[in-house]
């Protein structure tokens, strides 16, 4: 089991428990407690779970957390590949793409690696670590490229600040794919990172489309910072379980909303 797999694994333990034992989960994989001890340390220095004596406790949620890339990867994962899945039929050969850091942008580049061949001359810029690292060893010889902002690293594995925003400034791209952590009627699109909302307003201010991947768990979901109102919404894609409710609260605000199927087989053929 790879590092990463086993630092997912105390996350989700952590979100059953207040804390964990060394011990326990070292038994539970069937590695080392040294191995073990490790990995929390990661997760301490990434801010995702506090190292305590013996093992890790759970940080409390709140507004202003950020939660890593690793404690969300895994969350609502159907939802996300059918949210990908349709995202992807608004790709077109010779785009120039934009995608903000997120595990539902992240699945969004998945399915573009996967068609490289199909989708010729895509352009992607992106602020994501995991999006640039995913696209770069797959590429080989296709002429995807791929712009990184550069910027000041966060926990979800996205770069933001100054540096990211100045790249954008001078850039262009057909649509936007944006990630959010939260959805709300009032406060539109927020995020718990003060230099991360700054930086997808950034993105928003360099495209000619915005289009919001939200699983069915973002909606009125409103975090510390906002990153843009509703207005600036071309389009929602979002899974099948988001309410009735849900739904007729937010299409009436946006000019598309789209939900998905419930799997990917069906995503294409209503696509």
């Amino acid at each position: 089991m790879l590092a990463p797999e086993r630092q997912s694994r105390i996350l989700k333990e952590l979100q059953h428990h207040e804390a964990v034992r060394v011990a326990d989960i070292a038994a539970a994989m069937n590695v080392s407690e040294m191995t073990i001890r490790r990995d929390i340390e990661v997760l301490d220095q990434s801010g995702l779970a506090r190292k305590i004596h013996g093992g890790a406790m759970r940080l409390a949620r709140l507004s202003a957390l950020e939660p890593g890339f690793l404690l969300n990867v895994d969350k609502q994962l159907e939802g996300k590949l059918a949210i990908a899945q349709t995202a992807l039929t608004l790709v077109q050969p010779g785009m120039t793409l934009a995608l903000t850091g997120g595990t539902t942008t992240y699945q969004l580049a998945v399915l573009l690696a996967a068609e490289i061949e199909r989708l010729r001359s895509l352009t992607v810029v992106t602020n994501s670590l995991k999006i640039t690292e995913l696209l770069y060893l797959q590429q080989g010889g296709s002429d995807l490229k791929v712009i990184v902002t550069g910027g000041e690293r966060t926990p979800s594995e996205a770069l933001v600040g100054p540096v990211a925003r100045m790249a954008l400034k001078n850039l262009n791209t057909d649509i936007c794919f944006m990630g959010v952590h939260g959805l709300d009627t009032e406060r539109g699109l927020t995020s718990p990172n003060l230099l991360e909302a700054e930086t997808n307003t950034a993105f928003i201010e360099a495209t000619t489309r915005l289009v919001v991947l939200a699983d069915s768990t973002k909606f009125q979901v409103r975090s510390l910072a906002q990153i843009a109102p509703l207005a600036a919404v071309d389009t929602i894609i979002t899974d099948h379980a988001l309410s009735p409710a849900g739904k007729d609260l937010f299409a009436s605000r946006v000019p598309h909303f789209i939900m998905s199927p419930a799997s990917p087989e069906n995503t294409r053929k209503n696509s």
